[in-house]
């Protein structure tokens, strides 16, 4: 398989999804902008993007996967019918406990709300009886965003990437639409519309997945549960990749919860505004980067293929800074700009935008190892080892909330999103260390030349940033085009003199640019 061909199948939709959610964001920032309606919602929205974190992007997908291609791959086997097979008996098992756990957290939404908030900062109750009710809505999508992630895993073990990665668009589109066709001059009311609109979402986006699985020959039965061994092994994998990917998402409840709690109204905002701006190259490169090398690795490995597996990883990690890199500097030196371009209109003011510049910055200082993370952790879980980066992420959850208690209350809002970053950059060395250690992997001598000048290229894009973000400043306070246009002027810029410094300090050679034109 083609590593950048699939890359760019996932990253291209995963892209289209991701401007789409600052489309989103754009608009909730001019018609709710950054206060207590902002922020119950926010709130509210926490926990269904916690589960699609843990399924689409995390414990689910990657014990499935791993199962699923060994069951189609098993030469005693029936093919895709015995994946399919193991796939119904997931589902048994899986559906029954979604309607329970469905059901006991809209029972439980006012102890869940306080937990994910912190009670907020100075509220009424009917304030808080109203963010319980946004709660209240949003839950369905918890079980909906689960059955995706199953039916995903199956079309993303038969290579169908880009079916699983166009499903994150019709939550945004939908979103969309109820803020454009459904806001009100009061902030509560066109909050509320957004948390009707997430489960609205996930009912479209399991109706995409069953439609592209039928179109794909997968055809799956409801079974009565079924309690056997490869149920039980799926399980002994989940959990200890559940209890890790947790940790990660804990992090964020904590990080949300203190922020509520401890700062003023707007804070959540600011910090969520700011981490979707660092989602974006996330998304683009790490979540594209995790989905094609889990599957990709695990298909290798299962062939005896460890030199091939070994090239992967080194590539993926090539790959990963190639484009890191450039986006973790555009984003802590033009946080201004791009936060004033994207959000800076109607109820979200110039406090609003330096605020939510600063948390980017901050944020954006971990962007390198949140994508490594997505690098690395493949080559466990495509041996099944799922236990150690989950030893690794509990670290990481108790350096970040520590990171949280001790700079929260002197950096404000930019608290939260450090702690995050050196939280997130611990994980990494421990997770490269123990690949190293174990002779799973290799820094090639390709990787060694590139990395550094890679690095050297984007500080010297960063240093020009510095200086045409100043000169664009003046056209940062007109018209959305003006604006749009301006920002589209200074990332140009940025992107065209990385590439010429990726080639004068010789990370990419004329031979690279050869190769290029030729594949082209």
């Amino acid at each position: 398989m083609n590593l950048a061909k699939a890359l760019a199948s996932v990253g291209g939709l995963t892209l289209a999804s991701r401007i789409l959610g600052l489309v989103r964001d754009s608009l909730f920032a001019r018609f709710v902008g950054a206060g207590f309606a902002s922020d119950a919602f926010l709130i509210a929205f926490r926990l269904p993007n916690m589960f699609r974190a843990l399924f689409a992007e995390g414990a689910f997908a990657s014990a499935f996967i791993p199962m699923f291609n060994q069951k189609v791959g098993d030469p005693k086997g029936t093919g895709l019918a015995s994946g399919i097979t193991f796939a119904e008996q997931a589902l048994s098992v899986l559906l029954p406990v979604l309607i329970v756990m469905t059901v006991a957290l809209e029972v439980l939404a006012w102890p869940v709300t306080l937990l994910l908030s912190g009670g907020f900062n100075d509220v009424s109750a009917d304030q808080f009886a109203y963010a319980v009710s946004l709660s209240r809505l949003t839950i369905p999508y918890l079980a909906l965003i689960s059955l995706v992630s199953l039916l995903g895993g199956i079309l993303n073990s038969l290579g169908k990437f880009w079916v699983n990665a166009a499903a994150p668009i019709l939550l945004n589109l939908t979103l969309i639409v109820a803020l454009l066709g459904f806001h009100s001059d009061d902030p509560l009311v066109t909050a509320r519309n957004q948390a009707i609109g997430v489960s609205v979402s996930g009912a479209l986006q399991l109706a995409w997945l069953v439609w592209a699985c039928r179109a794909n020959a997968v055809s799956m039965r409801l079974r009565m549960p079924v309690w056997n061994a490869d149920v039980k092994q799926l399980l002994k994998l989940i959990l200890p990749a559940a209890a890790g990917a947790g940790a990660v998402q804990i992090n964020l409840v904590i990080s949300t919860a203190l922020a509520a709690y401890l700062l003023a109204h707007g804070s959540v905002t600011y910090i969520y505004m700011a981490d979707r701006l660092n989602q974006l190259p996330l998304g683009l490169i790490g979540i594209g980067l995790g989905t094609v090398l889990l599957p990709t690795i695990s298909r290798q490995l299962g062939a005896g293929q460890e030199a091939e597996a070994m090239e992967t990883q080194n590539r993926g990690l090539e790959l990963a800074l190639l484009l890191t890199l450039p986006a973790a500097v555009a984003l802590i030196v033009c946080g201004a700009p791009i936060a004033a371009a994207l959000f800076g209109y109607g109820k979200f003011d110039a406090t609003d935008v330096a605020r939510t510049a600063e948390a980017l910055a901050a944020f954006s200082i971990g962007l390198p190892s949140y994508i490594l993370v997505k690098v690395l952790t493949p080559g466990f879980y495509a041996r099944q080892d799922t236990r150690t980066p989950v030893r690794y992420a509990m670290i990481s959850m108790v350096v970040n909330l520590a990171g949280n208690l001790i700079l929260i209350v002197p950096l404000q809002h930019m608290g939260p999103p450090l702690a995050t970053a050196i939280a997130s950059t611990v994980n990494v060395a421990m997770l490269y260390r123990t690949l190293v250690k174990r002779g799973h992997f290799v820094v090639d001598a390709r990787l060694r030349r590139r990395a550094w000048r890679l690095a050297l290229a984007a500080a010297a894009m960063g240093v020009a940033l510095w200086f045409g973000q100043g000169l664009m400043a003046p056209f940062l306070h007109g018209t959305w085009i003006v604006r749009g246009l301006t920002l589209a002027v200074l990332v140009g810029a940025g992107g065209a003199v990385y590439a010429l410094a990726t080639v004068a300090t010789g990370a990419f050679t004329r031979a690279d640019l050869a190769l290029l034109r030729r594949r082209r």
